[in-house]
């Protein structure tokens, strides 16, 4: 029921994820913070079960830390998603699988932007924009319509924005509030959120009738 959206363009790249968490029928809070910060331009989006995802989103930012800490400089995206995804693999055939979904967006200065999406299965591939959870089926038609490799920011954060309208218009399940960051040459950066109360504001009530005008 939660969702992860990540979108990549020629000189950045978006992460967007619900903050809502849940238990049963139960909604817990939202303002959960799903998407961490694994290095200076490298953010893990991770949904799943509430204790593994944070463990194992903890566990590997360390790691990777450490690893910049004995060698003098930070994995790339790539070498992270990797590495992620080998540890996946390893517990999946251990008695403590991680029951995880990931997206790791990041910055290769050599490269440029780069998106990984991996599941609870170990498998990974490297891919333009991806989604994870019952969202992915309301914003992949429009990611696959829409985005633009050589979007602007704006432009990029405004099909977010399209991206988590559909969702909020057309899936049974409640997530109001979605956080965005951008990956860049510079570092990671917040956007503002993205809330069920600002897109209501800004989009007009096609649903209600116009006024009728009765003339005596």
């Amino acid at each position: 029921m939660e969702c992860l959206i990540g979108i990549t363009f020629n000189d950045f790249v978006l992460i967007a994820s619900d903050m809502t968490n849940a238990h049963s029928i139960v909604v817990m809070k939202n303002d959960e913070d799903k998407l961490h910060k694994i290095s200076n331009k490298l953010v893990m989006g991770i949904s799943g079960e509430s204790g593994d995802t944070t463990q194992f989103a903890e566990y590997i930012a360390k790691n990777i830390q450490l690893y910049k800490m004995r060698n003098g400089y930070e994995l790339s995206p790539n070498a992270a998603a990797n590495f992620t995804r080998r540890n996946l693999a390893d517990y999946l055939r251990s008695r403590t699988p991680y029951y995880v979904n990931l997206l790791l967006a990041g910055y290769n200065d050599d490269t440029g932007p780069e998106l990984y999406f991996l599941d609870y299965l170990a498998s990974m591939v490297k891919v333009p924009y991806a989604t994870h959870g019952y969202g992915g089926y309301f914003s992949l038609s429009i990611l696959d319509r829409y985005r633009r490799a050589d979007m602007n920011e704006q432009e990029a954060y405004g099909l977010m924005k399209k991206c988590v309208l559909e969702i909020q218009k057309r899936l049974i399940v409640n997530l109001p509030n979605f956080k965005v960051q951008l990956i860049d040459k510079n570092g990671i950066r917040d956007l503002p959120l993205i809330t069920a109360r600002n897109l209501a504001q800004e989009e007009p009530d096609v649903t209600t009738p116009p006024p009728t005008v009765v003339h005596v």
